[in-house]
């Protein structure tokens, strides 16, 4: 989640910034030998090998292999990027139910927050069994270690017909490390940060229930801070774009079919100014990672794979930050005109490349945070914008959640403002999946995309 334009508040921050008290973080240790390298990926996992669900890009949409337009209409769940090192919830939900429930209620595709220092325990064999997970409540993931639960977690997904996007959301494993502004941080330098990439890409480079990467949750700063974000046309270790195409050629070039999410940064040099300068006056500002004014003058490369390049900004209401566009009399004309369009939108609208709403979500409270959320909610629909709502956890201060403290009661009010922009067609919930309809075999809520589009 993005900070405003000025100094805020950390309390008021990101998805990982706990209102409420959860678990004590940390985990045990496994036996040596039993980490990352050692442990297979569940038997039960027997599509994924056909790679037949697999996405590109054609304009401003995102299609399967036939050529086929899918929406990909998702929420996120965080935990695995925090101390936990594992989904938040576990601790008295079940993954099984939870992920079906998602699925029966529309949810096609899950974005999971993760961080660079966890995926290199797991390259390393380093992975923990997670003190956050109660094997009462699931008994299937009793001991096993947070690389397993992933592992599970992609099983699950596939048998409700749910397709999953990774999110490197901090440098470290911290619930708030997303406030970092950059991909490196302390011990994590920046070529670990591609090393990651490349190995969670290569080990699951057959399967297809992982279809989307998101380069790095949230790169910000303003004018004169430091380390701060920026983009330009340079190979600077700051320079985001640079980043996004670095990270996202190496991606590729392990697994050429996974769709490559750029976020944007926080501010960009108006005309006539450069990033030298620390005015604020020459610069643009917008939510942290919704930013993209640099995409026109400086697009992002990925070479012969550029039908796989999805830009992904966030968009947050007056409750997270009360920021400029929100004084006086505002509305969705006025957002679309003066922060949607020159911000991001303008990338669908010129057919340039698709975007996916990585983050967007709030708390309803029948007044201007509804209102944004409302009309944010409409353009997506209008436009068929992907996007994944945040979000699933109801412990994310600033914004709340579709899931009740208890985690296992829906706020209907919330899901049925979310509800117009999951992908529906004649009523039905529609999968990523070309054989598994959403909600799983025999599912009464959803179809796959063979029952939508045919065999061809």
């Amino acid at each position: 989640m993005a900070a405003g334009l000025a100094a805020v508040t950390l309390f008021a921050l990101s998805g990982t910034a706990d209102a409420q008290p959860v678990r004590a973080a940390g985990g045990v240790a496994v036996q040596a030998g039993d980490g990352a390298q050692a442990e297979p990926r569940a038997e039960s996992r027997t599509q994924a090998a056909t790679g037949a669900d697999w996405l590109h890009t054609d304009g401003n949409r995102i299609v399967d292999e036939n050529g086929h337009e899918v929406w990909l209409t998702g929420v996120n769940w965080f935990g695995f990027n925090a101390t936990e090192r594992v989904f938040h919830g576990l601790w008295s939900a079940n993954l099984d139910t939870l992920t079906r429930q998602m699925a029966e209620r529309g949810i096609n595709i899950v974005r999971v927050p993760i961080s660079t220092q966890l995926l290199l325990e797991w390259k390393n064999g380093q992975a923990t069994v997670p003190s956050a997970v109660n094997s009462w409540a699931n008994p299937e993931l009793k001991d096993r270690t947070s690389l397993q639960v992933f592992d599970a977690f992609l099983g699950v997904a596939e048998k409700y017909g749910i397709k999953v996007m990774l999110d490197v959301h901090s440098a470290e494993a911290d619930n708030a490390g997303h406030i970092h502004p950059v991909w490196w941080k302390g011990s994590i330098t920046t070529e670990q940060f591609y090393t990651a990439w490349e190995w969670v890409t290569d080990r699951y480079k057959s399967d297809d229930t992982l279809v989307a990467m998101d380069i790095k949750n949230e790169p910000h700063g303003k004018q004169g801070d430091s380390p701060r974000a920026k983009w330009d046309g340079s190979t600077d270790q700051d320079n985001f774009k640079y980043a996004c195409e670095t990270a996202g050629k190496r991606i590729l070039a392990v697994n050429p079919h996974v769709l490559i999410l750029c976020e944007g940064i926080e501010v960009y040099p108006r005309d006539g100014a450069d990033w030298s300068s620390t005015d604020a006056t020459d610069y643009d500002y917008n939510w942290w990672g919704g930013n993209l004014r640099g995409a026109a003058e400086h697009p992002v490369d990925l070479g012969a794979q550029q039908d796989q390049l999805v830009y992904s900004p966030h968009d947050y209401g007056p409750l997270v930050f009360a920021q400029p566009w929100f004084q006086g009399e505002w509305s969705r004309t006025t957002l679309e005109r003066d922060v949607w369009d020159p911000n991001w939108l303008y990338l669908h609208k010129s057919g340039t490349a698709p975007l996916l709403i990585g983050e967007w979500g709030g708390f309803l409270d029948g007044g201007p945070n509804e209102k944004w959320m409302t009309a944010l909610r409409d353009v997506i629909v209008e436009n068929r914008i992907s996007q994944t709502f945040w979000c699933l956890n109801p412990n994310s201060g600033d914004t709340g959640g579709l899931l009740g403290y208890d985690w296992a009661t829906w706020d209907e009010a919330k899901y049925a403002l979310l509800k117009p922009a999951l992908w529906q067609e004649n009523g039905a919930f529609v999968s990523l999946d070309h054989q598994t309809p959403l909600g799983g075999e025999g599912s009464t809520t959803g179809i796959s995309l063979t029952d939508l589009y045919g065999a061809g």
